[in-house]
């Protein structure tokens, strides 16, 4: 990155600012102190040459359902709004701030992350950031719309039944869904303690693949090149297809030709 993260960080600030009424519906939170102070940290590392990690320096954003100290954990509602505070962070978060990230705030979730759609009658709901008519997705509503936006270059978010690869779909980025046990879920208010998973949203695979050795506190290892020829892919027709809409169902069909020409072995399964 050319740019300086107190550089970058400003930007983001301000583009937080800028952005008004529809800002706070992103971000329910803005840590612009910490994250100053942690944007120079991160730039005199650099110029120590001292690395914390792979996203030393990265502007991170948090959904509203992990702890941080201080300060209580509201999960989208504002019933929540009185708990006690936090006493520590969450284990995620304690993770973050140690591999250098710039945490910017705390974005906006569908209320207790029951809803894949991303409506929040508290916060309001942020429009997608492609068309900001049509809903985010959710329940990390916030997080995807936040890294669409280019205001952080990581969110960090929480599936249980698509909460990070709706909106991450609906807004053309990319996320990646851990398996359940790979990030501890210590300090994140809980929507099924069987189901919930912790995973980064981001603009590249890269990107994902780097939040997710700091999450599951595993060590950095580069991606190796992979390609599809050979690759198995089910496409569950059935129930998932019958209310599809017509440029959605042209653009999946696309993109399995696509698959296919590559020399993917795509076929046609029955999940129902």
């Amino acid at each position: 990155m050319s740019k300086h993260c107190v550089q970058r960080t400003e930007e983001a600030l301000q583009a937080i600012a800028a952005a008004g009424d529809e800002g706070d519906r992103i971000f329910v939170k803005v840590y612009t102190a910490s994250a100053r102070a942690e944007a120079a940290a991160a730039d005199a590392r650099a110029a120590a040459g001292v690395s914390l990690g792979p996203i030393d320096g990265r502007i991170v954003s948090i959904k509203d359902l992990f702890d941080v100290a201080g300060e209580p954990t509201t999960a989208g509602s504002k019933v929540l709004r009185a708990a006690p505070p936090a006493q520590q962070d969450a284990v995620i978060v304690q993770r973050l701030r140690c591999a250098g990230a710039v945490i910017i705030g705390k974005t906006n979730m569908t209320e207790f992350a029951f809803s894949g759609i991303g409506f929040n009658p508290h916060h309001g709901t942020p429009g997608n950031a492609r068309d900001a008519a049509r809903i985010p997705g959710g329940s990390s509503c916030g997080a995807g719309v936040a890294v669409a936006r280019g205001l952080c270059d990581i969110a960090i978010g929480s599936d249980t039944g698509g909460s990070v690869r709706i909106p991450a779909a609906l807004n053309g980025i990319t996320d990646f869904k851990p398996t359940q046990s790979r990030v501890t879920r210590e300090g994140a208010f809980p929507l099924s303690y069987s189901l919930d998973t912790i995973g980064p949203l981001a603009q590249s695979v890269l990107d994902c693949a780097q939040a997710d050795a700091v999450l599951s506190a595993q060590p950095w290892v580069p991606l190796p090149e992979r390609g599809v020829r050979g690759l198995r892919i089910g496409i569950p027709r059935g129930l998932l297809f019958t209310q599809t809409e017509a440029p959605v169902a042209a653009a999946l069909e696309w993109v399995a030709e696509s698959l296919l020409r590559a020399g993917a072995r795509v076929a046609d399964v029955a999940l129902d």
